[in-house]
């Protein structure tokens, strides 16, 4: 299956530039404190690619540098990043490929101190859909790739993102369940082959 390439456009840098937004209002501070006071998240997502194939799954999240994205049966495909690489395996071709996290778009919502400044740049601050929705691009090169967070407000919880690649094809990741704070499994963020593991996606044998 190719659903998670969907997901990998999250991961590289492929989108439009945008003008730079010359200020910001609260509602962009309160968000980047509301990220940065995750540490540990897990919820349901339901994906959806630009030509409105669907996919639905676990995402989880250990900050700084974990995450996890498990599809539900068949699709058997996943993503884990282990504090250094991100590894995205292919049960189709029965392989992985990795990447560095920090030469990854992943790298922002990953790193310990988050900051819509610096290293990213917001380029759109809108609010439609009933979210505050906000689009950041690298700042060294805002051509590469764009990624669009949307959160609600009153209280703030991410809900969303959205990638648009440099084609203008559009992903969308939707959560729903979303829980923070809890204990997750130090094991859900190990890559392991699947193949060794007879189909275990994450669990060593005791």
């Amino acid at each position: 299956m190719k659903y998670p390439f969907f997901i990998i456009l999250f991961f590289i840098f492929c989108s439009p530039a945008f003008a730079a937004a010359p200020s910001y209002p609260p509602a962009v501070a309160q968000a980047e404190k509301y990220i940065n006071n995750i540490k540990t998240a897990q919820a349901r997502f339901l994906q959806t690619a630009q030509d409105g194939t669907q996919a639905i799954g676990t995402f989880y999240l250990d900050r700084p540098g974990k995450l996890r994205f498990e599809y539900d049966d068949p699709i058997e495909d996943f993503i884990v990043a282990d504090g250094f690489l991100i590894y995205f395996y292919d049960a189709g071709l029965g392989e992985q490929s990795n990447s560095p996290i920090g030469l990854t778009l992943a790298d922002f919502i990953l790193r310990p101190d988050l900051r819509f400044e610096g290293k990213l740049t917001i380029t759109d601050i809108t609010r439609s859909g009933g979210l505050l929705q906000i689009t950041l691009v690298q700042t060294d090169d805002p051509e590469a790739g764009a990624i669009t967070l949307g959160f609600e407000e009153n209280p703030m919880v991410l809900k969303k993102w959205r990638i648009t690649d440099s084609m203008n094809n559009i992903t969308e990741i939707e959560l729903f369940q979303l829980q923070t704070g809890i204990k997750l499994d130090d094991r859900l963020f190990v890559y392991i082959d699947p193949k060794r593991f007879q189909g275990n996606r994450y669990h060593y044998n005791d």
